[in-house]
């Protein structure tokens, strides 16, 4: 293994996770393009477990990036503050419940059986469209909830379920997720800044069961692997974030449904192009 080639490979795999991560344009679907030209020299097991654990870099991001907001326990907050950060908490965890319940049951399962480029490209332009036309429906409408202080237990637990659309590869876990917030009455706003605060228990138990399954037992080569990865991943998903929240305080997800359908088409002509068989 040439280490420095697989690091500036996995240079690059952490720049696509933390942008796609938080922008509605599924990490899956790029991550299939990436592998079609960029494979790391690992094996499949440390490969399976890295592009999950790789995440951890973007939950920080989202935690550094709102640690106060997100800190019951701030000395700067009153105690109404407090009451709320607690809230949000719990909000966030009963949110989890249906794809602990569903995802834990199912998740290997659809690895198993969907993840395939004909599912990602199809989720990838349906999705696509369904964006443009929440988009078109909610153009009229005001939303019932501004603040996340307002957001209220059972618009969370809703939007948890859309969350378990995510179990089909090519969905987008934020795009289901903020997709959802929308449909039930929240702004843009609301529905972005709870899809990152409920990615921090999701993506901490999915890599804490990649993590288990693997082992610790990591050469040196695939430790250095795993912290560029996780690195890279981190300082990119600030700047995704902070883009998302800029944008969409001026613009809705429409350019993000329209390039989902380009990807999607693009996925599909490039697979069919070289003769795959888009199993």
């Amino acid at each position: 293994m040439d280490l420095l080639t697989e690091l500036g490979k996995t240079f690059i795999i952490g720049v696509v996770e933390g942008l796609t991560e938080w922008l509605p344009i599924s990490s899956t679907g790029h991550m299939i393009l990436v592998d079609e030209f960029i494979q790391l020299d690992v094996s499949k097991s440390f490969l399976d477990m890295f592009l999950v654990v790789i995440q951890l870099g973007a939950i920080l991001a989202v935690v550094v990036l709102n640690f106060e907001r997100l800190n019951p326990f701030s000395e700067w907050k009153n105690a109404r503050e407090k009451k709320e950060t607690f809230s949000l908490w719990w909000k966030v965890l009963i949110a989890c419940i249906p794809a602990a319940i569903i995802g834990l049951k199912y998740n290997d399962y659809m690895e198993e059986h969907f993840m395939t480029a004909r599912v990602v490209a199809a989720m990838l332009i349906i999705y696509g469209i369904i964006f443009i036309l929440v988009e078109r429906y909610n153009r009229n409408r005001r939303p019932r909830i501004d603040r996340i202080e307002e957001l209220d237990f059972v618009t969370a637990f809703i939007i948890g379920i859309f969350q378990v659309l995510s179990l089909i590869p090519g969905t987008s876990r934020s795009g289901a997720t903020i997709l959802g917030g929308i449909i039930f009455g929240t702004s843009r706003t609301v529905a972005a800044e709870f899809t990152f605060f409920l990615a921090i228990p999701v993506m901490l138990g999915a890599s804490g069961l990649k993590l288990l399954k693997f082992g610790w037992d990591f050469s040196l080569e695939e430790l250095a692997i795993l912290i560029v990865g996780m690195v890279t991943a981190f300082i990119v998903s600030i700047l995704s974030i902070r883009f998302l929240m800029h944008y969409i305080k001026r613009n809705d997800f429409t350019a993000f449904g329209v390039y989902r359908i380009i990807l999607g088409i693009i996925v599909l002509m490039y697979l069919l192009g070289i003769g795959d068989p888009i199993q």
